[in-house]
């Protein structure tokens, strides 16, 4: 008999596993953005931010869980995906999802500088699905001590 996991529980299970990614980012001096993709069930691409490794102002954690999941995918479209990412996309992360036709984006803590909603909500694509606030406090934990040690 298949496990029924309620979709709160899956949305948790998925969001630790870009908590994860979001750490490493911390512990490497990047600013701590974390996102994992999944597609039927499974992590496909797991990313982190690499800014400051690459030197690359784009190199942030959901851009390079895209080019990751459409290559495992053999494709650039991701309509089947969830983008699973620990700080709500910035606007160009979010075009870059819009691009990418994204099934379904569920973020852990709002932006409020610097976050796509700011600027405007069709950024993303009318298909997608947004999900807010999944262990919101532990991903704006992560955020809030990395820049406090950077003062």
């Amino acid at each position: 008999m298949p496990i029924n996991i309620s979709q709160l529980e899956q949305d948790e299970h998925f969001m630790r596993e870009a908590l994860k990614e979001a750490q490493k980012a911390f512990d490497a001096d990047e600013v701590p953005v974390g996102a994992v993709i999944i597609c039927d069930g499974k992590i496909i691409a797991r990313a982190h931010n690499l800014s400051e490794r690459l030197t690359d102002s784009t190199a942030h954690a959901e851009m390079q869980a895209f080019t990751s999941a459409a290559s495992f995918l053999g494709g650039k479209y991701l309509k089947e995906c969830i983008l699973y990412v620990t700080i709500e996309p910035c606007p160009m992360c979010a075009g870059a999802s819009f691009w990418t036709q994204l099934g379904k984006i569920v973020y852990g803590a709002k932006d409020a500088k610097r976050g796509y909603s700011i600027l405007s909500e069709k950024i993303i694509h009318p298909k997608t699905k947004i999900v807010s606030g999944i262990l919101e406090d532990e991903c704006s934990k992560l955020m809030k001590e990395f820049f406090k040690k950077k003062r």
